[in-house]
């Protein structure tokens, strides 16, 4: 799995910290993941939807946790080195 893009949309949160999408290959999008801080740190959870029950049901997913943890450090790396040049706009340095 090669994730060619990575796009995170920062918000301002206690706990949900950006959204983020992810290209694979140059060829397809996984959009709405998201980047919680949780009990034991940063995580990112895949993209949901509410089932008729009330539980939450995963759109899409890595098969194994090799690809998980792959995918989580890439997204949380793309997500530091945004909110790295976002404390730097806002202290007024340059992009």
């Amino acid at each position: 799995m090669n994730i060619t893009e990575v796009r995170i949309s920062l918000r301002d949160d206690q706990k949900l910290k950006a959204f983020a999408s992810i290209t694979l290959e140059d060829c397809f999008v996984i959009r709405g993941l998201k980047i919680i801080e949780g009990k034991q740190g940063l995580f990112v959870a895949m993209p949901s939807r509410k089932r008729k029950d009330g539980e939450y049901q995963d759109i899409a997913h890595p098969i194994n946790n090799e690809a998980r943890a792959a995918m989580e450090r890439v997204v949380l790396k793309a997500y530091r080195e945004e909110t790295e040049k976002a404390k730097m706009a806002h202290a007024g340095g340059t992009e």
